[in-house]
């Protein structure tokens, strides 16, 4: 059973930055796709950004592009989510997710099959 499990939330003002980690078990070889979603109160939960093998590619949600980056270490078992220049908007849950077989590596929730319980990012003037 794959585990998932986010930490480095926090509560940060405009322009600055952030990373989020999370940390993966379960996987008898590379997590095939992982990506990080958001989910602010009263909206929907959303795709931020997906990684696929390890760094193959990437996708961005129009909204964090040039902002953030995903990165994965395969030998630490972890993914990353490097945020820069936050914004207000950016206040939300930050979920990690993965997939089982990485057959459509992109930023819809239907898309993955496990995930974390959430790492909260606030974002304040």
């Amino acid at each position: 059973q794959v585990q998932l499990v986010e930490s480095g939330g926090g509560s940060v003002q405009t322009g600055e930055s952030l990373t989020l980690s999370c940390t993966y078990s379960g996987y008898t070889s590379r997590a095939p796709c992982m990506g990080w979603f958001r989910q602010a109160p009263g909206k929907r939960r959303e795709g931020v950004a997906a990684i696929y093998a390890g760094g193959v590619s990437t996708h961005y949600a129009d909204s964090v592009k040039g902002r953030f980056s995903i990165s994965q270490d395969n030998a630490k078992n972890t993914l990353y989510l490097q945020m820069n220049t936050l914004k207000l908007e950016d206040t939300a849950m930050y979920y990690c997710a993965a997939q089982a077989d990485g057959n459509e590596c992109g930023l819809r929730k239907s898309e993955y099959n496990y995930w974390g319980q959430g790492a909260q990012v606030t974002v304040s003037s």
